[in-house]
């Protein structure tokens, strides 16, 4: 697979990447930990090399400590600080330089490792300088506990000022054909500074693959507002048009939408989630796909930004955005 650069300052990885979030806290149920294992060592046969996870993702760093230990030297694993965490479940937001080296620390633990590759700010923390956290980081950075400084959400102007005082190599926010709001300042920043970007959620949360139609009972994107009512009907239809084009294009509408997503620069990295052997197989053959500026206006055309209706999270979700 392609390999990509994030930043300037040498991070290297798979064109997609695996987010690994679903294998221990899913929209709806949880796969196994054998599940996972064998999810995650597919990938790494397939070519992935870098694999996200997180702190607030329950036992998932544990698992994809485990799934990588054989093959350390060979992966780039990402991990997330940021959250203030009770009985394990976030409360608010918590970057306070202690805090930021406490999570270092217990995430190295379970991840079993001596150097965490890319470690983010999982959201930005309004009470904490965001010159601090990159401060704290670069302390973590100079100690080699962590070789890479993330955000993840973050503003063009708080990238800026993080930038300033260690190099940010990567941002990870939501990115995909119905979530284009890095466009506008956020992207043009990172281009800027240098700063890769990691798109999470690039199947727009699955339904650009198909999911809307099959949610279980319990699937918490029910209550999204892009997923209800009026809303729902308006982005089933535009949908539809994608997989008319997918259909034309001799594959999947989640292959094309990750098509897409890699043509938009060479320092975008899209790091679909997945528990599903055949669905991963799926995505990472997105990589191979190469699309004509005809068919890219075309694929534009058929899901137009402004026709997409409803906010991309609830009030909750949107709160925690640093715009």
């Amino acid at each position: 697979m392609e390999i990509r650069k994030l930043g300037t300052e040498g991070l290297k990885v798979s064109a997609i990447g695996l987010g690994c979030m679903g294998l221990s806290v899913a929209y709806a149920d949880v796969p196994d930990e054998a599940q996972g294992l064998r999810l995650i060592g597919r990938a790494v046969e397939l070519g992935v090399t870098m694999f996200d996870t997180a702190e607030v993702y329950g036992n998932n760093e544990l698992l994809v400590g485990k799934a990588l230990r054989t093959v350390r030297e060979r992966v780039v694993i990402a991990t997330k600080f940021g959250f203030k965490l009770t009985g394990g479940r976030p409360l608010g937001v918590d970057s306070r330089p202690d805090h930021i080296r406490e999570v270092c620390d217990a995430s190295l633990k379970r991840l079993g490792v001596e150097t965490i590759d890319l470690f983010y700010q999982h959201r930005v923390d309004p009470s904490v300088p965001i010159e601090d956290v990159a401060g704290a980081v670069g302390d973590l950075v100079r100690q080699g506990k962590v070789r890479y400084f993330g955000l993840s959400e973050a503003g063009a102007e708080t990238i800026r000022r993080a930038h300033k005082v260690h190099p940010v190599s990567a941002l990870q926010s939501e990115y995909s054909l119905w979530t284009r709001d890095v466009e506008h300042k956020v992207l043009p920043t990172c281009r800027e500074l240098g700063v890769g970007l990691v798109a999470y959620s690039p199947l727009g949360r699955g339904f650009l693959a198909g999911a809307a139609t099959a949610l279980a009972e319990n699937d918490r994107r029910k209550f999204m507002p892009r997923w209800q009512g009026e809303a729902l009907a308006k982005n089933l239809s535009l949908a539809e048009a994608l997989t008319n084009l997918a259909s034309a294009k001799g594959c999947t509408p989640a292959q094309l939408t990750l098509a897409w997503l890699l043509h938009r620069g060479g320092d975008i990295v899209p790091i679909p989630g997945t528990t599903k052997i055949h669905r991963l197989e799926e995505n990472l053959a997105a990589a191979a796909i190469r699309l004509s500026p005809d068919e890219l206006t075309a694929i534009e055309d058929a899901m137009p930004i402004a026709a997409v209706q409803g906010d991309r999270t609830d009030a909750a979700g949107r709160a925690m955005l640093d715009t």
